[in-house]
């Protein structure tokens, strides 16, 4: 049972402790493999109103949830790791996409991901949320960089 006070919505009363935010700097996720498959690279580029690419090349779209599945995570494990209050308390800073080499089909990438930051922050109307950022690298079998997508949240406190 947990005794810790809530709100009238069932929400926690108090955002979690600063310590607990701030150590999940250096989490690393699990890490793994994706593959952009040829129908996958078909819809995500349909849904951009684009051509499919020459030489198999897969659209830079695909750098949304390669790496996040790739990792071994969800959203859903993210929004849970920096204890979101809900789905709708977390608010995008940023998505930072690098290109070292164009992402390709059928082409098996390792992926790694980790926390590389989090902290306890405050805006300028006195609002608390913990700004986290993750980062994951993708890269061929034999580790050479192929992209990177640096994700920035911030997962409000008590704004809702």
């Amino acid at each position: 049972m947990n005794d810790q006070p809530t709100t009238p919505r069932g929400r926690p009363a108090s955002p979690p402790p600063r310590d607990e935010i701030e150590a999940l700097a250096g989490h690393h996720f699990k890490g793994g493999e994706y593959t952009i498959a040829h129908w996958e690279n078909v819809l995500l580029t349909g849904c951009t109103c684009a051509d499919l690419l020459p030489a198999g090349m897969a659209h830079p779209i695909a750098l949304i949830h390669l790496p996040i599945t790739g990792a071994g995570t969800s959203i859903a494990d993210m929004f849970a790791l920096g204890q979101a209050e809900s789905d709708l308390s977390i608010m995008i800073e940023s998505y930072d996409w690098e290109y070292f080499q164009p992402l390709v089909e059928e082409m098996r990438y390792r992926v790694a991901g980790r926390v590389n930051s989090a902290r306890r922050c405050e805006d300028d109307e006195g609002n608390t949320y913990d700004r986290i950022q993750f980062v994951f690298d993708v890269s061929t079998a034999d580790e050479t960089p192929v992209a990177r997508s640096t994700i920035t949240w911030h997962y409000t406190r008590g704004m809702l």
